[in-house]
């Protein structure tokens, strides 16, 4: 099942799906939406929303698999990973916020109880940084620091504008000695070679600050984005009116104005600009390994990345837990996708 198939990200899933086979069930909240493309995919629909987990598990009935696309995922997860363990549904989903994968890993108890996996994070967010990390921690097994990175312009959804607007409010984050630590936008720069020449980054509150904790056990952890140095410094000055972006109104309002004026990329900007992904570890005597990979567009990686894991979790019988998506399908799964390269240590 794809829940929020008619989502700019569902959409693309649910196309991919049906070129490859698999007859997915299409869910959502909106009927209207939903029949349009259930009708013109010819698949099966179902329309419910999350208010109450006990319902949602009676809509998954007979479901194995979930892709869940509807964000933001810090209102939807929580719900549909509750159904996910009543009905014993394996939990997908292409969230990229921390606060959400703190939570799924909280539930591995209960999805070992429950018989399935919970596997947050299978798309761009975080399947190439998160193998990144675990070659990295292969090749450097002592590594006490951990930086990654990514480099693209492949533009963004609708979904991913409003959870960034949130990410915003929130300000940045790092892991440090082994915790999650806010710290102001903007918090430290340095220059990248993320595959393409060196760039001036800032660092950002990705989901990695989580996951590739879980993946490898570095203690300190930190994910760059490129920035010039005057965004960068105007990140930071602007820090101390985050609490401005918070509010409800201004959160409504630049929500509002995403899904006006943002529709993603087109399939020629998705095919034509690919994906630099970069990542550093170093240990207590100074040592350090350098990776790259280059992949697809980060719309295309979700998109394989999302189907690859379905047909991985339907294909082989797996304990039940919470999974990083290296741990699920191994360190090094992002090569099988469409349009990545090796990653390359150094």
């Amino acid at each position: 099942m794809i829940y929020g198939a008619y989502g700019y990200t569902g959409q693309l899933i649910a196309e991919e799906a049906l070129r490859q086979g698999m007859l997915p069930i299409l869910a959502g909240r909106d009927p209207a939406r939903l029949e349009a493309l259930g009708s013109r995919l010819g698949l099966p629909t179902r329309v419910f929303d999350l208010d109450d987990p006990a319902h949602v598990a009676e809509r998954l009935d007979g479901v194995p698999v979930i892709a869940h696309c509807a964000g933001p995922f810090s209102a939807t997860s929580t719900p549909m990973i509750q159904a996910c363990l009543a009905n014993g549904t394996h939990y997908l989903d292409i969230t990229g916020e921390i606060a959400v994968f703190a939570y799924a890993h909280a539930q591995d108890a209960a999805a070992r109880k429950a018989g399935i996996v919970i596997c947050p994070g299978a798309g761009f967010d975080v399947i190439p940084t998160d193998c990144v990390a675990a070659c990295l921690k292969s090749a450097l097994p002592d590594a006490t620091h951990l930086a990654l990175g990514f480099d693209s312009d492949g533009g963004l959804s609708p979904g991913t504008a409003k959870t960034s607007i949130e990410a915003l409010a929130m300000g940045g984050q790092v892991r440090e000695n082994g915790r999650l630590r806010p710290v102001p936008l903007g918090y430290r720069r340095r220059e990248i070679d993320f595959g393409r020449g060196a760039k001036s980054a800032v660092t950002i509150p990705w989901g990695d600050v989580a996951t590739a904790f879980y993946s490898t056990g570095i203690p300190n952890i930190e994910v760059y984005l490129p920035a010039p140095a005057a965004l960068a410094l105007g990140m930071r000055l602007a820090d101390p009116l985050r609490g401005l972006l918070a509010g409800d109104w201004v959160q409504d309002k630049l929500k509002g104005l995403a899904a006006r004026h943002l529709t993603g990329p087109d399939g020629a900007t998705r095919a034509h600009r690919p994906t630099w992904v970069w990542g550093e570890v170093r240990n207590a005597a100074g040592e350090r390994r350098i990776a790259h990979l280059e992949t697809a567009n980060g719309y295309q990686v979700t998109v394989h990345g999302v189907l690859h894991a379905v047909r991985h979790l339907l294909d082989h019988q797996r304990d039940g837990g919470y999974f990083t998506p290296s741990r699920l399908m191994g360190e090094r799964c992002v090569e099988a996708l469409p349009g990545s390269g090796q990653i390359r240590i150094s």
